[in-house]
């Protein structure tokens, strides 16, 4: 079992998808950290042997801010937008999309779940 950056890789499945189970690491970044490692992309997770092993996990240490260094560092991007008070920030804070997405339908992923607010009911007629 490959364990890299602290995330067991999935054994069946190719190197060059393998990596991608990183936070931070997509298929173009893997793809360059294989290369410059000098393992074959087609190879399995499992077919790996210990000096492949190290020699990805040097690749990604060196060149590449993965799993909880680019978390924090994006919470910290957030949270100086909120703290400067900019259009972002404020759409962050609230929960809104930050990235001028229509929000008067769709938007639920931000939103959360439908709150139903009562329609106004209409006045009885006197005859």
């Amino acid at each position: 079992m490959a364990r890299i950056a602290g995330v067991d890789l999935p054994k069946n499945k190719p190197v060059e998808i393998g990596l991608t189970y990183i936070y931070g690491i997509g298929r173009s970044a893997s793809r360059e950290i294989l290369q410059k490692s000098g393992v074959p992309a087609a190879k399995r997770v499992a077919e790996l042997n210990d000096e492949e092993i190290a020699k990805i996990r040097s690749v990604i240490q060196s060149d590449h801010k993965v799993e909880g260094a680019l978390r924090s560092e994006v919470q910290m991007n957030i949270k100086r937008l909120m703290d400067i008070g900019s259009y972002r920030g404020l759409r962050h804070r609230k929960g809104l999309p930050a990235r001028g997405q229509r929000t008067r339908t769709n938007a639920r992923t931000r939103k959360g779940k439908r709150k139903t607010v009562a329609g106004k009911k209409k006045a009885l007629e006197k005859k």
